[in-house]
């Protein structure tokens, strides 16, 4: 059995802005947001939400990539535990000034455009186009309604602000200045806490772990099974500011240096429990075009910046949005206590709601994704009443493969229809085998109710559940069937209605 690393130390490291913090005595459960305006009185991030919808808190993390530069990324402050910044790059709204004192191009911007009005939302969206502008800039709308998504505003109706990540434009990757700058703070931030150990918080208020292996992972779960898993906080963080729990202790995932891996092997994917939605989204998009797309309509980019694969599924919700996709795949998941690992199927990991078949102490270390058979149709809707950052009512997923005019073979998975994620087998059953025409998908349909009895609830009846899962299946008809017919608003391969 592993032992827990005896290699610790007590105080956060990271940057601010450029400005060298090491951290003690602090809350392991404060907040970045409450940090930033009631310790450092940094109060161009707002406040509106406090549970990572509206973008108000956004600021910027920037950790190294392993290659002697910088990757940054929005989050939610209002969700982000301090230690979490541990070997990090903190960047807010105050950081774009320049020491002259004049505007950052993306303030500029904003100003020359009309983008703000009554300013409360600004300090966010600048932040969110300030990472757009670290990335080079980007001109396409349609890339740029993805990097605003998570950023709310009640006044401008979005115009101004689109033209102003386009005026703004962005910092070349080959300029020499920023090359520097970015290998620099890379080298700082490594020089920080290379060889420091492992950060363990033992405070009054409560105790946080963030193990840097594996092994370590699995050593403390074995010594602490009733420790809070902490990933990317984004439902975690809403126990902390929303239901007012004390989590203790906290052990954080995001360290764990060999659970962020994303590696293709005999036709296969395998994700590591702290791969981000973010960092998984284009491998997802290689393995189906529909799991990509789905992937990209998860929360916001900062929710999908912060969130991960692993943790949606360890989370056991519903409502989830990718157990589905994954079971309709057939994928398994890899559960380690200790010293040993067990894989289960990921159909079978969900028993009841709130109930997975995990045992305190055991961890979900990875997931495996197997690609689709040739000749198998992958397809995903996701359905809720607005486009972007919306919690789901209904997702369906179908892995379909007709030869012949006949179903060979085919899988359904539903959320949002049970307790559970959860395959509709008795609709599987009445398909395979059968002609793939309208009496088969009539029968198909009839055999949903069989298999769920959906309840009703704030983001949908019982009726119109059922409703959609049906619809969904001639859906599903029509696009294998009479491809050429438009199904779909927005793009051929956009996961929705």
């Amino acid at each position: 059995m592993t032992k827990p690393a005896l290699n610790t130390r007590d105080d956060i490291r990271f940057l601010f802005g450029n400005e060298e913090r090491r951290l003690r005595d602090i809350d392991p459960q404060m907040t970045v947001l409450n940090w930033l305006r009631l310790n450092e009185r940094k109060t161009g991030t707002k406040e509106g939400c406090a549970e990572g919808d509206c973008g108000a808190c956004t600021v910027i993390l920037g950790e190294p990539d392993g290659m002697g530069s910088m990757r940054y990324r929005t989050v939610n402050a209002c969700i982000q535990f301090m230690p979490t910044l541990d070997g990090k790059q903190l960047l807010t709204v105050e950081h774009l000034k320049s020491d002259d004192g004049s505007l950052h191009p993306v303030q500029q911007a904003m100003v020359e455009t009309h983008g703000s009005q009554c300013g409360f939302c600004t300090p966010g969206f600048i932040m969110s186009l300030y990472q757009l502008w670290l990335d080079g800039g980007e001109d396409d709308r349609g890339a740029i309604n993805d990097a605003l998504a998570g950023n709310l505003c009640r006044c401008t109706g979005y115009g101004p602000i689109i033209e102003a990540a386009r005026k703004a434009g962005g910092i070349s990757a080959t300029d020499p200045v920023e090359q520097k700058r970015r290998s620099d703070i890379a080298t700082r931030l490594t020089a920080m806490i290379e060889g420091a150990g492992m950060l363990a918080l033992e405070m009054p208020v409560g105790r946080y772990f963030a193990p840097r292996s594996s092994d370590e992972l699995a050593a403390l779960l074995v010594a602490h099974p009733d420790a809070t898993v902490l990933a990317g906080g984004t439902d975690v963080g809403l126990w902390v500011t929303k239901m007012l729990k004390r989590l203790d202790p906290i052990i954080y995932i995001g360290d764990v240096a060999d659970l962020k891996s994303v590696r293709e092997k005999d036709g296969a994917l395998t994700i590591g429990a702290g791969v981000t939605y973010s960092d998984a989204h284009n491998a997802l998009g290689m393995i189906a075009r529909d799991v990509g797309e789905l992937v990209r309509r998860i929360g916001s980019r900062q929710i999908r910046n912060a969130g991960t694969v692993g943790g949606n599924i360890a989370n056991g919700s519903p409502i989830g949005d990718t157990p589905p996709a994954l079971i309709a795949l057939g994928a398994r998941i890899v559960l380690r206590m200790g010293d040993i690992r067990r894989e289960v199927a990921l159909e079978d990991f969900f028993i009841t709601y709130g109930k997975q078949d995990r045992a305190k102490g055991e961890f979900v270390e990875s997931i495996i994704v197997p690609k689709p058979d040739a000749g198998v149709q992958f397809k995903a809707y996701k359905i809720s009443k607005r486009f972007d950052q919306d919690i789901t009512a209904v997702l369906a997923a179908f892995a379909i493969r007709v030869d012949g005019g006949k179903v060979i073979e085919f899988r359904a998975a539903f959320g949002g229809m049970a307790g559970t994620p959860m395959r509709a087998k008795k609709c599987e059953t009445v398909l395979i085998g059968m002609d793939w025409n309208e009496a088969s998908l009539n029968a198909a349909q009839l055999a949903l109710t069989r298999d769920f009895a959906p309840m009703s609830d704030m983001r949908a009846s019982k009726e119109y559940r059922m409703l959609v899962a049906q619809n969904l299946l001639t859906k599903l008809f029509i696009e294998t069937t009479a491809p050429e017919i438009a199904t779909r608003l927005v793009g051929r391969e956009a996961a929705h209605v």
